[in-house]
């Protein structure tokens, strides 16, 4: 095209891109209970990440705000296609080596707002504080959710022996 500036990416947009992009499309998946869901709201949270990298560098914790911006946008996604999350054979996240299929899929099974809080702290790693922050909640309230998906998953593992 005639005319058009190349895009230019800020090398430390780049090197954040390349660093967490993979992880976050595997926890979006996880989170909203579907893989393609989850990558694509990995790479819609990615884009407004760059449309805003001068304000989100300067964050304390960037991963969080585009985790909440992609887990935002799969919400609203679901909401207005209205699909049904648990139950599709299709739609299970991509599991990893270290994870075994029946704990995805009892991760799965749990409601979206104690998944998105096992999902930061199991597999984001993010401290209780930067869940809260990440999701603009509570600390209480994410100590309450996951307590509550704990004790799901307990019993469910509990009624399988």
């Amino acid at each position: 095209m005639r005319g058009s500036t190349p895009l230019v990416v800020p090398q430390e947009f780049e090197d954040f891109y390349k660093a967490y992009r993979p992880k976050l499309a595997r926890a979006l998946a996880l989170a909203l209970g579907d893989r393609d869901l989850g990558i694509e709201a990995a790479d819609e949270a990615m884009v407004r990440t760059y449309q805003r990298w001068s304000r989100v560098r300067t964050y304390r914790n960037p991963m969080g705000w585009v985790y909440r911006v992609g887990v935002n946008w799969g919400r609203s996604r679901l909401r207005r296609l209205k699909k049904e999350v648990s139950g599709r054979d299709d739609s299970d996240p991509v599991p990893s080596p270290e994870t075994g299929v029946g704990v995805l899929q009892l991760v799965g099974a749990l409601p979206l707002d104690q998944r998105t809080v096992v999902v930061l702290r199991y597999y984001l790693g993010f401290s209780t504080e930067e869940t809260a922050a990440a999701l603009g909640i509570e600390q209480g309230t994410v100590k309450s959710r996951l307590s509550r998906a704990l004790k799901r998953l307990s019993d469910s593992l509990g009624g399988e022996r």
